[in-house]
């Protein structure tokens, strides 16, 4: 057996939060790639249908399914659509987030409660429902953010408080799981990638970003995806607990 074959997912099913651009659309296309049949889930079904078409074109398995990560029940619901349409669900891939860049002293209550409900509780909801399912042999990657580990010149609180709460969900539910249910928690840190979030910044700001990027670019999505790809198959079965860090090295300057 070639080592390359420890990389496939032929006969899995991945469950993708937040498909609907960005990381989770390639996210969700090197699931497929690798033979994974990838159940989408966001609130912008129309968003969703067309992502389930282009990996469906392609001669993959997609099944969009509108979502709210917020909500528990919205979660379950996903979970027991996965299991109705395949039967099983092998992986989740929490990445459902939002952003928000307000200053501390005038940020409310229900500005940073919307950012923690999604990005954090959002993802505890969904490996719950999932986990509830999950066999042996199972992985959950929650998607945090290199700003769970250092700053970056914006007023994000809320932001970097949920992505930092990840990793540490991250670590509470593998020592959980791993070795009871077989399931395996890793996280992923992304630095700066091209998705919607990043087009929101000012002009220029990327771009003073780059200074502290040691190799000297925005990162590639297929990158960051080829991470995934790795802790979720029999390739990253001795991985368990980890957040690995996929930032171009801002996170060590």
């Amino acid at each position: 057996m070639s080592i390359l074959d420890e990389f496939r997912l032929t006969g899995r099913v991945a469950i993708v939060t937040g498909a609907s651009s960005g990381l989770g659309v390639a996210f969700a296309h090197a699931l497929s790639d690798a033979g994974a049949a990838v159940v989408l889930g966001a609130r912008r079904s129309d968003k969703l249908a067309s992502v389930a078409a282009a990996i469906t074109a392609g001669g993959g398995q997609a099944l969009g399914v509108p979502v709210d990560v917020a909500d528990p029940d919205s979660c379950t619901s996903l979970a027991e659509t996965a299991m109705a349409e395949y039967g099983r669900i092998d992986i989740l891939v929490n990445n459902a987030g939002v952003g928000t860049a307000y200053p501390a002293s005038r940020e409310t209550p229900e500005q940073f409660r919307s950012v923690i409900d999604i990005n954090l509780n959002g993802s505890y909801w969904m490996a719950q429902a999932c986990g509830r399912h999950m066999q042996p042999g199972s992985s959950i990657v929650n998607i945090s953010s290199v700003l769970a580990l250092t700053t970056a010149g914006l007023p994000q609180a809320a932001y970097s408080a949920s992505k930092a709460g990840l990793i540490g969900l991250t670590r509470d539910l593998a020592t959980q799981w791993t070795g009871r249910k077989g399931i395996r928690v890793n996280a992923i840190a992304p630095g700066y990638f091209p998705t919607e979030m990043t087009d929101q910044y000012a002009p220029g700001y990327l771009d003073s970003m780059r200074s502290r990027m040691v190799v000297p670019r925005m990162g590639r999505l297929e990158e960051c995806a080829a991470t995934l790809i790795w802790l979720v198959s029999p390739a990253g079965g001795y991985v368990t607990g980890q957040t690995i860090v996929v930032d171009g090295g801002v996170s060590i300057t």
